[in-house]
This record gives C-alpha cells, structure tokens and sequence, in this order.
C-alpha cells in the first residue's frame, strides 16, 4: 500500500480556519503495525483532495499504534457545540437598530451633543477669523506669483518639453516634427484660452467696479485675495487651525485604543499593540454618550489586568479617569474586554428623572429602576429573596442611595417598612408616614427600640417559616413566598423590608450590639425565602461594627467611595480591589456614583436617583395613598406603639433561678438559666455565646440598678476564672425595697 497523504489541510466546518492533519506514514510504523493497519484500512479510500477518511471508532486501529496519540482529529464539530458558537456570534453583533435611537433620552443626548461639537467648532473658527484673514492677505502676493508662473508654465507646455528633447537627442526628424506641430497648436490654443479668461477678468472687473454696491466690491476683493492666499500657502501648512477637541468629544478610534492598551503597562499588551495584533471583534461604535470597542486581549492576559490599571489607561487616552471605564465580559471569556469611553465624565452626565418619581407602583417581586450606569441605562433591582448592603465614607450618597431602595419599597402598598435612621439627622423622615415602626437618633431610648423590633422581626421570622411549612405543595412548591401568597393578608407573608441606617451605631454597641448581631444574622440567612428584607447602610464596615455573618449574606452590595483595598474587599467580597473595582479611586464629587455587586453577572457602575427631602417627601406622600386604598397603613404610619412585652419582673426571674447558695455568680449563666425558664421572653439569648450572654444580661440588669462587676467561679473544667457577674444580694434588697414602697403607696 502507498504511503498515506500527510500535512494535507482539513476545513474547520464553523470556523473556516485551515488546519493540518498530520498522520503517520506506514513505512514509519513497526512492521507488524504496519500489516495491521494496511489490512484494516484497505477499505478506506483518499477522497478527491488525497486527504484519508479515519474512522473515529476503529479502537483497533488504536491500539496498533502501540500508545501513538493522533492529537488533531479530523472529525466535525457537534451539533451542540456548533449552536453555541453561533449564540456567541449573534451576542457579538452589534444592534440593528443603534442605542442611541432606541429611547427618547438616548436620542436626545445624542442630539445635544452633536449640537454641541458644531457649536464648539463654528465658536472655536468664528473667534479666529482675524488671524485666517490676515494669514490669506499675506500669502495672497506669493499666490499671485505662483498662479502667473503655473499659467505661464501650462501655456508654454512646458510639460513635453522633455519629450521634444528626446527626440532631438535620437536624431528622430519625423517624430521631432509630430511633436513640435502638436506643442505649436496646444500653445495656440491655450493663448487663447487664457485671453478670453484674462478679458472676461477685466471686463468682470469694470463692472463690480462701476456697476455694484460697496460691499459686492469689497467682497469680491476679498474673495480675490482669498483664493490668491489659499493659491500661496505651502503644502506643509494649513490656512485653518485644527480645533484642539475636549476630550469628552475626541472620537475613539481602533488606532487610539491600540496605542493606549501597549501603553498601560503589560508586557503582552505591549507586543501585541506593537505588532498590531490587537483582535477587535466588532466594529467601535457609539453606545449611550460614549464609544464602545470591544477586544479580545492576548492570550494570558484578563479583563480584569486592564480594570487594574484604569487610571493608566485615562492617561493613555488622555482622558479623565471618570470617563474610562474597562469591563469584562463573563459570558464570554475572561480575555474579552468591553472599552467604554465617555464623551464626559460620568458625574457630569445628565440623568433622566426616576421613572417612578411622578406616578406608578412598584412590585418588589419585580425588578424596579434604582440608577443609571454610565452609558445612561436604567439598572433595574430586584430586592425579593435578596438584601441589600451599602457603605461609603461619609457624606458621599450612600444615605441616598438607601433613599431611593426604601421609597420603590413603600410604592408596594403590600410591604411593610421598619426603618431605624440611627444617625438621628432624619434623613428618612419622609418615609415616617408609611413605616411600621421607625426610629431617628442613637439614644441608648432608640437603640434599644431598634433591638426590640430586630426581636419581634425573628419572632415574625419564626411564625412565618412554620406558616410556610404548613402550606399544601401545590400552593407553595418551592417553599417561599410568592406574590399570590403574599396578596393573601390571612397568611401575614407580605413582604418585610427592615432598614437600619448607619448600622454600626447598633452592632458595635458594648451591650446591645452582641444579641443585634446575632438576630441580624439569623434573619438575614432565613430571611428572603419569607419574604423578610434587610437594607443596611453604614460607613464603618470593619468586622466590629458590621458581623461577618451579615455582610457575607448580602446579595446586593453597594460601595460609594471608600478609602482603600480592606474596604472594598469588606463591602464588595474578597479580591474585588484585585479585580480592578476600586471605588477608592472615586473623587470628592463623584457622589452618588458607587461600584454594585449582585444586579448582574458582573459589577456594575450605577449613579443612584437622586431624590433630594421634597422630592422625597411628594413620593411618600403618594405612596401614603397607595395604602391608604389598600388598606396596609399600620403601626407608626396610624399612630400606634409597639405591642407591649409579655409581662415579667425580671428580678423575680433572677431569684427564680438564683439559690441562696450562690452569693455570686456570673451574668453568663444567670442568662442560659433565664432563657429556660422563660424561652417566650429570654429565649433569644440561647443562641448567643458566653461574651454576648454577658453583655445581654449587663444591659437587662442597668435599667433597675444592680452592680455588675468582676466576680470569681469556677468553669465546667474545675479552673477558675473572673467573669462579669453581680451579688444575690443586691438584687433581694432592691426586690424587698421594691415591695415596701408598694405596700407604703396600697
């Protein structure tokens, strides 16, 4: 048998790509092998092309080959995998019809900045034409002089000169004297034509002088002495200036963005740009108030490299770092990389007014406008079975941002709200006439109102998981609230949005923070599967003032401007900063703008509404109404206080659990037996660990005036240890002077 064809190209079915095959020759095979695979592929034939047929199921073929591994297999693509890349393509398309056309404000911004580049281009021109005048009238004398020479030169014919004088030189008589006869006629008959034209000047010339207005005269000299400078001025200058364009109207081109990623710093970068292997898969085109290049990066090289170094990149573009924004695109491979380049920075973008801000109702099954990105879009946010984290410095929007959460919650007349501003500058004062229960300060009076609702929320909690439990299957087959269940008042699953501002007020409070903590995390882990929302905001996310068991169950993170990499990674989740998120890098007027994790597959950029006290105020107004006709208006919004506490004296409680025995003893297990004697009242603090324990029953023992301070005992292992405690007998006496005043004033 002949030799098997070799290195011939097999076609790629999808791609087009031309690929080798290289198999073995027979000669270079064993000659047992050899035999073997002559005999078993004596029925495969070469096609057309000489390449051979391999058949993917011959295993003993394979096994022949004594372990040579044929790598690149000539066999087609599956029909799955063809599909998926053709998927992929039709993401890569651009869009049929542009962005800017597909919604009013898209196309407005686009208008208002086309009118603006003209105006700044006619203003930039206007202004300078005093210096286009003068320049003109001083290249208007070498303009006369060079257009007298080329006349001069075109009617001599001055161009076959060379011809004529080659003919001379051969001795060529005949051809000497074609070609003088036809330079002769072509010299006549440009005289001529230069005649009538010089004539038609002249008489043209009498006229506007005799005939026309002052100012046809003077503008047909100055046209004259325009062109006669436009004649005159050298080839390596220009009459006009080239407007030095701002850098939010300098259009994005493939040679920009080239140059500007070899510049940023990473070396495969930099060889690609240099050898102009930079892969741009789409055309660059205009997206929102911007320009948009997509690329795929050198092998080895990540979206997240080029985020890393964004201000490297503004230079680079010699734009302003608020106007470059990389993104990565998960969908398809880490080393796809989206540029978005904006005509402005985005804090100086106009944004449109809150869809929700005049009329409408919002569903928080639903998603629901938050803010714009900073192509302009909407972000919309779906807060159903998810919480929400936000953090910044202060003073940077991030109460604002908790703002505009709270008033699409109260645009749901099914929701109750519980709001807790604990900065105390009342700044959610508006939405104090829809709240079920709200608070303002950070008054040890509002701090422990705040625990209070966090306890009757886990009790909720509870009634409402046993609630769901009870349900039939084929109402609740998933075993969470749904909006049908949640429409139902009798099964109380309406949804609960729990908001606590500047939260750290609370958790890193020395007695109340430790039980705050511990309920916070257990309705934040159970929560959004009942139907149960937590909203946090503080400007403080170290471990003490925001648990880790709380951040780290936020599905929504919002980060304004922080100071640095721990912060980011606290708010954000670990290795944000190293992906290239870097709110550090927002400025003092970047407010409102912040980094959010949780509305996509990738973080987003978004501008949160602004919806400043009045605006705030019409909004719950309206939102008033919605309830009102629903009939949901409860709790502080009507009015009433919160139902009081089962009745207990916990003194009483203390002896109860307290023998004489035990002249001290610690807070710790004065709390554990506390919580069996009575689960309905002090069943929260058996969930708490020894510390937190203590701190809770510190805080319970303040208000009626027991001394707590360091007492000696003994742990379970027989060591001991000073702990936190108090005397029996200081709570006898304040119980027996309790009861005398009683029996003084029965």
């Amino acid at each position: 048998m002949s030799a098997l064809p070799i290195d011939e190209p097999t076609e790629n079915a999808i791609e087009g790509v031309v690929m080798p095959l290289r198999l073995p020759r027979v000669e270079e095979l064993p000659a047992p092998a050899a035999e073997a695979v002559a005999e078993k592929l004596e029925d495969s034939l070469p096609d057309e092309g000489g390449n051979l047929e391999v058949l993917p199921d011959d295993e003993q073929a394979a096994e022949v080959l004594e372990g040579r591994v044929l790598v690149d297999q000539a066999a087609s693509v599956p029909t799955t995998h063809r599909l998926a890349v053709l998927r992929d393509l039709r993401t890569d398309r651009p869009p049929v019809i542009p962005m800017w056309l597909r919604s009013r404000e898209a196309a407005a911004e686009r208008l208002r900045w086309e009118a603006e580049h003209a105006g700044y281009v006619c203003a930039y021109h206007t202004l300078r034409v005093p210096a286009y005048a003068g320049r003109l009238l001083r290249r208007s004398p070498r303009g006369l002089a060079w257009l007298v020479r080329d006349v001069a030169r075109w009617v001599r014919d001055v161009e076959t000169a060379p011809l004529r004088a080659g003919t001379i030189q051969r001795n060529a008589t005949g051809e000497y004297l074609l070609v003088a006869r036809e330079h002769k006629t072509r010299v006549r008959g440009r005289l001529i034509q230069v005649g009538i034209a010089a004539l038609v000047a002249v008489v043209g010339g009498l006229l506007v002088n005799v005939a026309a207005p002052g100012w046809a005269q003077w503008g047909s000299l100055a046209a004259v002495l325009a062109l006669l400078g436009k004649y005159g001025t050298p080839r390596d200058k220009q009459v006009f200036d080239r407007p030095v364009m701002p850098a939010r109207v300098q259009r994005l081109t493939s040679d920009v963005v080239e140059r500007a990623l070899g510049a940023i710093g990473i070396a495969e970068l930099a060889k690609a740009a240099a050898k102009h292997e930079i892969e741009f898969i789409a055309p660059i085109r205009e997206d929102g108030p911007g320009w948009r290049a997509d690329v795929n990066l050198p092998f080895g090289v990540t979206a997240a490299d080029v985020m890393e170094v964004r201000n490297r990149l503004a230079s680079a573009l010699r734009r302003p770092l608020g106007a470059v924004w990389p993104e990565p695109v998960s969908e398809a491979h880490p080393g796809r990389l989206v540029l978005w380049v904006g005509h402005e920075e985005m804090r100086k973008q106009a944004q449109p007014a809150w869809p929700l801000l005049k009329a409408g109702r919002a569903d928080l099954f639903q998603a629901f406008p938050y803010g714009t990105d900073n192509r302009g879009r909407w972000i919309p946010v779906e807060l159903m079975f998810g919480n929400a984290l936000i953090a910044s410095m202060p003073r940077y929007g991030k109460t604002f941002a908790l703002r505009v959460l709270l008033m699409a919650c109260a645009l749901d007349p099914s929701a109750e709200l519980r709001l807790w501003e604990l900065k105390g500058t009342g700044d959610l004062k508006s939405l104090e006439q829809v709240a079920h229960r709200y608070g303002s300060g950070a008054s040890e009076e509002v701090l422990a109102r705040a625990l209070a609702d966090l306890r009757e929320v886990f009790a909720e909690l509870e009634r409402r998981a046993e609630v769901i439990n009870d349900l039939p299957a084929d109402l609740c087959p998933e075993f969470k609230v749904t909006r049908q269940l949640a429409d139902t008042r009798a099964l109380g699953l309406h949804p609960l949005v729990l908001a606590i501002d500047e939260c750290q007020e609370l958790f890193a409070h020395e007695e109340f923070g430790p039980e705050a903590a511990k309920l916070a995390t257990a309705i934040i882990k159970r929560g959004p599967a009942l139907g149960i929302i937590m909203l946090l905001a503080t400007q403080r996310p170290d471990r003490k003032s925001l648990p880790t068991g709380i951040s780290a169950n936020a599905g929504i993170r919002i980060c304004l401007r922080v100071m640095g990499q721990v912060e980011t990674d606290m708010i954000l989740g670990t290795g944000a900063h190293k992906s290239g998120i870097r709110p550090s890098l927002f400025t003092r007027n970047d407010k409102g703008i912040s980094w959010t994790v949780g509305l996509a597959d990738d973080p987003l950029l978004a501008k949160a509404a602004y919806l400043d006290a009045k605006t705030s105020d019409q909004i719950a107004k309206r939102a008033r109404e919605l309830r009102e006709q629903a009939g949901t208006l409860s709790g502080h919004a009507i009015g009433e206080q919160p139902a009081p506490a089962i009745e207990h004296d916990l003194l009483a409680d203390v002896l109860a659990v307290v023998g004489p025995e035990e002249e001290k003893i610690w807070n710790s297990r004065v709390a554990a037996r506390l919580a069996e004697l009575r689960p309905s009242v002090y069943g929260q603090w058996s969930g708490l660990d020894d510390a937190e324990r203590t701190a809770a029953m510190t805080a319970a023992l303040r208000p009626f005036g027991v001394q707590v301070g360091q007492v000696w005992g003994q742990l379970d292992s027989g060591d001991g240890a000073n702990r936190r405690g108090f005397a029996r007998a200081d709570v006898v006496r304040l119980v027996s002077e309790r009861r005398r005043v009683r029996a003084a004033a029965g």
